[in-house]
Order: C-alpha cells, then structure tokens, then sequence
C-alpha cells in the first residue's frame, strides 16, 4: 500500500483538512487534522481514523498506524 493509497481511504470515510503520513508500506505515522475530532477524547479520535480502514488492519494490509490527531483548532496553535 501507498502513502497515496492509505490518504485516499481514510479520507474517504474522514473528512480532513491536514493529512501527512510516512512509512514504509506496513507501518505507518499519521498526522491528521479534522473537524469531525472536536469533542472527542484521544482513543475515539483514533478509532474514527482505525474505522476507514476497516478489514485492512485485520488482514495486515496495514500492520501498524501511528497518529497524531489534531482538530484544526488544536492545529492552527501547533503551526504557530
């Protein structure tokens, strides 16, 4: 799987402003910024995020995703 290919799923189930991510194939790092994180605690913005890629994670299509999840508010002082 593409850097590419893993941005068009996940933002094709989340609507993100921001979207960055470095790996390898398998493993991947995510830095995602979307409205949809307003309100949400840590691990339900990252189950937003694990539920666009449905089965891939289960059939190690894509091993392992680590992510920062930001809502644009939360980034807009990050970029300051």
């Amino acid at each position: 799987m593409t850097a590419e290919d893993l941005q068009d799923i996940i933002t094709a189930g989340l609507a993100c402003e921001h979207i960055a991510l470095e790996g390898d194939g398998r493993h991947w790092f995510a830095t995602i910024v979307s409205p949809a994180f307003e309100g949400k605690r840590l691990i339900q913005r990252h189950q937003l995020v694990y539920a666009t890629l449905g089965q891939k994670m289960h059939t190690d299509e894509v091993h392992a995703l680590s992510m920062k999840t930001y809502t644009p508010a939360e980034w807009a002082t990050q970029q300051a």
